[in-house]
């Protein structure tokens, strides 16, 4: 079975810069995933953090659009707890009107902020989060065919297709009894994955979206020439998720090494989370990813990739594309063969 794979951005603000530049950057690489065969570019909603620009999603994905023709682009995720599913199901009618048959959209249940944060955005969280699975079938609703007192326009009869994010059972669970595709963001929260995609596939209902188990997994890929060069760059999200812990999150910081004055923890604490990680160079991120996909069989990967550098991390998306290319091609002639 080939595997698909694509990108996840949070358009990275880094030490020094500004969004301005994050968003040509982030054009900028969807165009280059584009040319180099990814098939999906993504963005993800997080609200008052200084180092994360793509709070706006659905703006910043009609930029992205603009500037690209034929890769899918959608949300990983809305955080739908922020929203209501009416608002949305117009935000991605317009994006669905605009740019045909190329809009993802993937839903997360967290409120990607804090809680002062999410009162800002005039939700009761607990409320929101307890509410989910009533919102996203709501969503649903308003891209049927249906006609209702209440019409997403534009929206209805679009068939935006849906998916939920999750890094937790709540989220696998709920994907397989709605008979959604499903991802799982072993990127920041790698625990419960093997158990999600189990529980996932065993509980699947098939709908008219999705009619077997879909599953992608998103993990880091810090890919360089050699394996040194990636450890050095991968240093800045190892800083960035110090940082979180530490109640100071800021704009993301430049490589260093060696990684100083922080505790023993802290350090054991953030190897832990980013230990799904694939960095080093192409044949260690070919044994890496050979590794995952055997272990977890998903039919999609996707790369999240906050490198500060932007020729940097373009050249890490090409080595993952490469890789990817190669491992499919010589699935390929093994099927073949037999």
């Amino acid at each position: 079975m080939t595997v698909s794979y694509s990108v996840l951005d949070l358009a990275p603000v880094v030490e020094g810069s500004t969004p301005a530049v994050s968003f040509e950057n982030s054009v900028q690489l969807a165009q280059l995933a584009e040319s180099l065969g990814y098939r999906r570019y993504w963005l993800a909603e997080h609200h008052n953090m200084a180092g994360i620009a793509s709070a706006a999603t659905s703006v910043l994905l009609c930029h992205i659009g603009d500037n690209t023709s034929t890769i899918r682009i959608g949300s990983g995720g809305i955080m739908l707890p922020n929203h209501s599913p009416l608002v949305i199901a117009e935000q991605f009618g317009t994006l669905a009107t605009l740019f045909g048959d190329r809009i993802d959209l993937g839903l997360g249940r967290a409120p990607g902020t804090d809680q002062v944060t999410m009162r800002a955005l005039r939700r009761q969280p607990q409320q929101a989060v307890d509410s989910f699975p009533q919102d996203v079938q709501e969503l649903q609703h308003y891209f049927d065919d249906q006609q209702r007192s209440v019409n997403a326009v534009p929206g209805q009869g679009l068939h935006v297709p849906l998916w939920l994010l999750g890094s937790s059972l709540y989220s696998a669970q709920l994907a397989a009894q709605m008979g959604l595709p499903f991802a799982f963001a072993a990127h920041f929260a790698p625990d419960m994955l093997l158990q999600a995609l189990r529980i996932y596939r065993e509980q699947f209902t098939p709908s008219a979206q999705c009619p077997a188990p879909y599953t992608m997994l998103c993990v880091n890929l810090i890919a360089a020439d050699d394996t040194r060069q990636a450890e050095y760059l991968f240093t800045s999200l190892q800083q960035q998720f110090l940082q979180l812990y530490r109640g100071t999150p800021g704009k993301i910081p430049l490589p260093r090494q060696p990684l100083t004055g922080y505790e023993s923890f802290e350090l054991n604490a953030m190897e832990r989370t980013l230990r799904r990680s694939l960095v080093g160079g192409p044949q260690k991120i070919r044994a890496g990813i050979e590794a995952l996909l055997a272990e977890t069989e998903v039919n999609e990967l996707m790369f999240n990739g906050p490198i500060t550098d932007p020729a940097a991390r373009f050249e890490s998306f090409a080595i993952g594309a490469q890789v990817m290319q190669d491992i499919n091609a010589d699935v390929h002639t093994t099927a073949t063969a037999k």
